[in-house]
């Protein structure tokens, strides 16, 4: 892939100076399934609406998404796409999908996947079946639903390239529970059942490290534009943000011609550790975003010779990389925050939202925390919370309520790592708060002190551990389904198989020779 020619950024002129400004982020009967749509067009529906000529053709300058097949055939041909990529996230995340010539995408061509790519490990290999996760006796085939909402180029492809994300049914046309977007999906569907829609804006932090081509060697801090390797204790550091200006213009510049928004971008804690907050809106909407911000950073960084990552533990003795989740419900009739009563105070459905997370985080966290190297960021000391506390503006408890006026009233979810499956950990995340909201779950008291000092941690401490704690929750099944419960569980089990067969450099030093 080659680097496109330099240009002017459009990067905003007062990046990284400032903690993100908040702003307001809103939150049945049961759902049993989510409907399967071809293009969740729906969501941007103006058949209703009388438009002239000239705002109805619009679409053509728009830098995301269209209404139908025909408006994506012009806005393509409008721009000279010569491909394009459907991609749809797989378990871990992953883009899969097919390319294609932009006339075959018109055309309404078929696409499918097979079954079995949704169930593999991270490493690529197949686990045994176990327990109520088994693999389609005749891994058929997964159909591929542009949603072209998501459309939108692919700006560091050399060719003419577009991208757009992808739902996946099977061949009935049912949405297939265990795809990470339909999980989502099915979530949101039990807020909109109780009238409720949620809120989110997610935080979404990484780490630039040299090129690494032998993993047996440690990852190490990139050297910046001063000629230095970057150090640790650059929090909030405009110098420590202008160490890599050219990448961050890369960034702003591909995420613009994505029309993807950021809010600010600042230089956190760890050696070249950095973090993007995007706006707050639709759950879905913003996890596309995420999914397509990590491929964007990725390509951002690989163009200026280093790599970025968002493995949650990267670098030893450096803090650890998060995905901080703020979350709202507001009423779906009148857009008012449910979280806040008329006078302003603290509704009984934030307390049990809080109390709901208390309950079910903790079974949730797999989905969270979802890999081996996710559990060293949860240890005592490494500025992580490790606890199930809540409390007022209080960063050391898993769940913080910001400072805000009645109608910004949020939780914030500090627990999920930045390795996880922006759909997965969003998803995880509202139906705890969800579960507390019908169940009328009361929270703990709140703490002011400093939640994580006796040492304890009241959380899974390993993967086998978060699998048995997620399996052993019934009403997971209920609210992620049966179906998503068995795979997910059955593909984790299989990856921590594969971590056990690799030895540690930590074996080999103080085993070797002592024992």
């Amino acid at each position: 892939m080659s680097k496109p020619k330099k240009k002017s950024s459009s990067r905003p002129p007062s990046v990284a100076a400032v903690k993100p400004r908040k702003s307001p982020v809103g939150g049945g009967k049961e759902a049993n399934a989510v409907k399967p749509t071809a293009d969740r067009s729906a969501r941007r529906d103006l058949s209703h609406v009388r438009l002239s000529e000239e705002e109805a053709r619009a679409f053509l300058d728009s830098k995301r998404g269209v209404r139908s097949i025909e408006e994506a055939g012009e806005w393509l041909t409008a721009r000279g796409i010569d491909d394009v990529e459907c991609i749809t996230p797989d378990l871990a995340g992953v883009a899969r999908g097919k390319m294609m010539p932009a006339k075959k995408f018109v055309g309404n061509t078929s696409l499918a996947l097979p079954s079995a790519l949704f169930m593999h490990t991270i490493s690529g290999e197949y686990p045994e079946e176990t327990g109520d996760f088994r693999y389609s006796p005749n891994d058929g085939d997964l159909k591929l639903m542009p949603d072209l909402s998501t459309l939108c180029r692919v700006p560091w492809e050399s060719d003419p390239t577009a991208q757009v994300i992808c739902d996946l049914v099977d061949q009935s046309g049912a949405a297939v529970g265990y795809t990470p977007r339909n999980v989502l999906k099915r979530v949101m569907a039990l807020y909109e059942n109780r009238g409720w829609k949620p809120v989110i804006a997610p935080e979404i932090e990484f780490y630039l490290v040299s090129k690494n081509v032998d993993p047996d060697y440690p990852l190490v801090p990139p050297i910046g534009r001063s000629g230095r390797q970057i150090q640790s204790g650059q929090s909030y550091s405009i110098g420590g943000v202008n160490e890599f200006d050219e990448l961050i213009d890369d960034i702003y510049d591909y995420s613009d011609a994505q029309g993807l928004e950021i809010d600010t971008l600042i230089h956190e804690e760890g050696a070249a550790q950095l973090e993007i907050n995007l706006r707050h809106g639709d759950p879905l909407e913003l996890a596309d975003q995420v999914f397509l911000f990590k491929r964007t950073i990725r390509e951002a960084a690989m163009g200026q010779d280093i790599y970025a990552t968002f493995m949650a533990k990267p670098i030893q003795g450096q803090p650890g990389s998060a995905m901080h989740i703020h979350q709202s419900v507001v009423d779906s009739r009148t857009g008012k925050n449910v979280f806040s009563n008329e006078d302003g105070t603290a509704s009984e459905l934030f307390y049990h939202f809080l109390g709901g997370m208390q309950k079910y985080v903790p079974g949730a966290l797999i989905m969270m925390a979802p890999y081996v190297n996710s559990y060293r960021r949860l240890t005592h000391g490494m500025a992580a919370p490790t606890n199930c506390e809540w409390g007022f503006d209080n960063r050391t408890t898993a769940f913080r309520v910001p400072t805000s006026d009645p109608q910004a009233r949020r939780v914030e979810n500090r627990l999920p790592s930045s390795d996880t499956n922006p759909y997965l950990a969003i998803a995880a995340s509202l139906a705890c708060g969800y579960l507390g909201m019908v169940g009328a779950i009361a929270p703990s008291d709140p703490t002011d002190q400093t939640a994580n000092e006796d040492g304890e941690i009241a959380l899974p401490r390993g993967l086998l551990e978060a699998v048995a704690a997620f399996e052993a929750e019934e009403a997971f099944r209920e609210v992620f389904s049966r179906e998503f419960v068995g795979t997910y569980a059955g593909v984790k089990r299989g990856e921590h198989e594969t971590f056990m067969q690799v030895i540690s450099p930590w074996e080999r030093e103080f085993l070797l020779l002592q024992v």
